[in-house]
């Protein structure tokens, strides 16, 4: 089991920088595959970026690539979103999601462990 709290949202104007953190607690947090997905008003969650556990490597959506980075801290068990150069396209609520597959990390059904979200508006 592993439970997810997401923190660090808020309002910021476009251009500007955010930085999300999602604290997770329970057993084994370093061989979860972790992502953030975003889902705003009246739309469907997408996919934002994933890091696996192995090679720490990393997929972004187009929409974000360049501009948000992921990392994780092991130790710390959490898992970052730096977010620059906002747009107020990317207001959404933010959810971290966690799971040991290893595949289809860009679609949510294959997430187990989901966060409450956090919310980032961006204002123009």
């Amino acid at each position: 089991q592993v439970q997810l709290v997401e923190s660090g949202g808020g309002l910021v104007q476009a251009g500007g920088s955010l930085r999300l953190s999602c604290a997770a607690s329970g057993r084994f947090f370093s061989i979860y595959n972790l992502g953030w997905f975003r889902q705003a008003p009246g739309k469907e969650r997408e996919f934002v970026v994933a890091i696996r556990q192995s090679e720490r490597t990393t997929d972004y959506a187009d929409s974000v690539k360049g501009r948000f980075i992921i990392s994780r801290d092991n130790a710390k068990k959490t898992v970052f979103l730096q977010m620059n150069s906002l747009k107020p396209e990317d207001t959404a609520v933010y959810y971290c999601a966690a799971t040991r597959t290893n595949v289809g990390l860009g679609f949510s059904p294959t997430y187990d462990y989901w966060g409450q979200g956090t919310q980032v508006t961006v204002s123009s």
